[in-house]
């Protein structure tokens, strides 16, 4: 299903008036007024990412409670375990917590799930172990928000529990010692879209503040928070939380200190992928070199590994544990494609990719840990939701399956709520979902889910489509140009990178794959006397297709910096391309 270009319309009186007021160069105003912002002061407030902008933690709902009763356990001497979950945010959030833990000198180790084995979120079997072991407070990180029956166990087995989380809540809350969460019922905390390592960050600093006594916290102290920015930074960008308000802060900062003074375990990762070249560190090292890697080890796994290299200090063991990351993120790259190909190859097989209202496959063997990535791929492919399910070797019944919606505005959580009796079980939201399903289920699911999705394409308005900024001619592509678009960094959700257009586009040269696998396209376009190199990541199969097209062409994308052994050069990230005669005003 091809996607609708839609280019903002721009009211040119508008943007003139805004860049007189908040004295912006035009095309800063221009993209301001693309996402809503019109006068002056909202955009002073949105650029202006000073720390100060951080509101302090003692507004955090449940905040003041949790504090209290960790810092109990601390001066009376008691184990403390910071039970995280295994996706980047869990984890940086983890770091965050037993990094500050250690510091004010309590008694600390960590928990994380085994993906594979424990599932999501807190778990009654790893509870009893840990207070076997003798463990008397429980501190969650990015779960834990909906276990009610969790927290009746703990309190069974009298160890307390501390809850910070930021995902959706259940009618009933577990019965904990504190739950903190920016949008707990009956509170009204200003930002609610804190991830799970901001939650992390904001109570570390609640900790040191009850340890010096004060709210200016000791050098010490500071230190240790501003070094923290750089993980809270990792968590919210892989995320996904939008980019404003407080996160926007914890981004800027934490890109910088990961830039200057990143913790060693991650400074060695910066230092193995080469990101520690570049003049600076952005949203897109964090989403593809360095949350990857943190991630890898979740989806296989082995999600300790990647807390203890956050929170290591000799050099011998986080090299072990750096090469070690990269190892297993090139096997979970392996089995991505592996599985990608063989999803790819069903659908050319079985399935109507470009007419079915939804696709959902299965195979045997695909590793749970990636299903949910090449979900992801093929509904960005597709521009619909898909499903896929992987079916166990051994033949034991049940399947597990992840969703994706590829930017539809589809509501996946809708769509499995319309066919659950086909399924064990199912959570997640709207633009993400998990199934447990038995395989004898999986054909009747399929059909019930595709009629179930086409329901809501022919009901509703919803229409893929790429959302462009502005038209650009190649020739505008400067790096002063470039120097002005950046002042709305960090980009990310919430605030993506601009995405331009140009008309009229020809290729100086054929399209050509690289990389792994033949996975990326890079091609050089030009426009009148303009040329300038394009790359399409994940998009290989553009290839033959832009090479086979006679007349000039349309491209969408985002402009970039390239930094290439000292050089900066301006380049653009293709979004997606159509012949030029197929333009028509959307």
């Amino acid at each position: 299903m091809k996607r609708a270009w839609r280019v903002v319309p721009h009211d040119s009186a508008r943007v003139q008036r805004l860049a007189s007021s908040a004295r912006l160069p035009a095309v800063v105003a221009q993209l301001m007024v693309s996402r809503g912002i019109y006068d002056g002061d909202a955009a002073k407030q949105f650029l202006d990412t000073r720390l100060s902008g951080l509101r302090d933690p003692d507004g955090l709902p449940g905040i003041a409670d949790a504090t209290e009763r960790i810092m109990r356990s601390v001066n009376n001497d008691e184990p403390i375990v910071v039970y995280g979950d295994y996706d980047a945010d869990g984890m940086t959030g983890t770091a965050i917590l037993v990094n500050c833990l250690n510091l004010i000198g309590a008694r600390v180790s960590y928990h994380i799930p085994n993906r594979l084995e424990d599932g999501y979120g807190l778990n009654a079997d790893a509870i009893r172990k840990l207070v076997d072991r003798g463990k008397r407070l429980i501190v969650s990180v990015d779960c834990g928000v909906t276990s009610v029956t969790c927290a009746e166990l703990c309190k069974e087995l009298g160890i307390g529990l501390v809850i910070t989380d930021h995902h959706q809540m259940d009618d009933q809350l577990p019965d904990a010692d504190a739950i903190v969460h920016p949008r707990l019922p009956g509170t009204a905390y200003p930002f609610g879209e804190l991830c799970g390592a901001g939650v992390a960050f904001k109570l570390a600093w609640s900790l040191c503040q009850a340890h010096c006594g004060a709210k200016k916290v000791s050098d010490r102290m500071k230190n240790f928070l501003m070094d923290s920015l750089g993980l809270a930074a990792i968590g919210t960008i892989a995320d996904v939380v939008p980019l404003l308000d407080e996160n926007r802060i914890l981004v800027e900062h934490g890109l910088k200190v990961l830039k200057n003074r990143p913790r060693p375990g991650l400074a060695e990762i910066i230092r193995r992928n080469g990101l520690d070249r570049g003049s600076t560190m952005t949203t897109e090292n964090v989403s593809f070199t360095l949350a990857p890697r943190l991630n890898a080890a979740g989806r296989l796994g082995q999600a300790q590994l990647a807390v203890e290299l956050m929170t290591a200090t000799d050099p011998d063991r986080i090299a072990a544990l750096a090469e070690y990351l990269d190892q297993l993120n090139g096997t979970r790259e392996s089995l991505q494609r592996s599985v990608y190909l063989a999803a790819n190859k069903q659908i050319a097989d079985q399935f109507d990719g470009e007419n079915d209202a939804a696709l959902v496959l299965n195979g045997v063997g695909w590793h749970q840990g990636v299903i949910g990535i090449v979900a992801g791929r093929l509904s960005d492919k597709f521009a619909k939701p898909v499903i896929v399910i992987s079916m166990d070797s051994a033949g034991r019944g049940e399947a597990v399956g992840s969703g994706r919606v590829g930017g539809t505005n589809i509501d996946l959580h809708e769509a499995l709520s319309n066919c659950s009796e086909r399924l064990v079980r199912f959570g997640g939201h709207q633009a993400a979902a998990g199934i447990t399903i038995e395989e004898r289920q999986i054909d009747a699911f399929r059909g019930d889910f595709c009629e179930a999705v086409a329901r809501q394409w022919s009901e509703r308005d919803v229409t893929p489509e790429i959302v462009i900024d502005a038209e650009a001619p190649l020739t505008q592509l400067t790096l002063e140009t470039m120097k002005h678009i950046d002042m709305m960094a960090p980009f990310g959700a919430g605030n993506p990178r601009p995405i331009l257009m140009a008309r009229d586009i020809r290729l100086d040269q054929p399209a050509r794959r690289m990389g792994g696998g033949d996975r990326h396209l890079t091609v050089t376009l030009r426009q009148g006397e303009r040329t300038i190199r394009g790359v399409a990541f994940g998009c290989g199969d553009w290839c033959d297709d832009l090479n086979a097209c006679e007349g000039p062409i349309e491209v969408a994308f985002r402009p970039v910096i390239n930094e290439f052994r000292g050089y900066r050069n301006v380049e653009v990230q293709l979004v997606d391309w159509r012949p030029s005669e197929t333009y028509a005003p959307v």
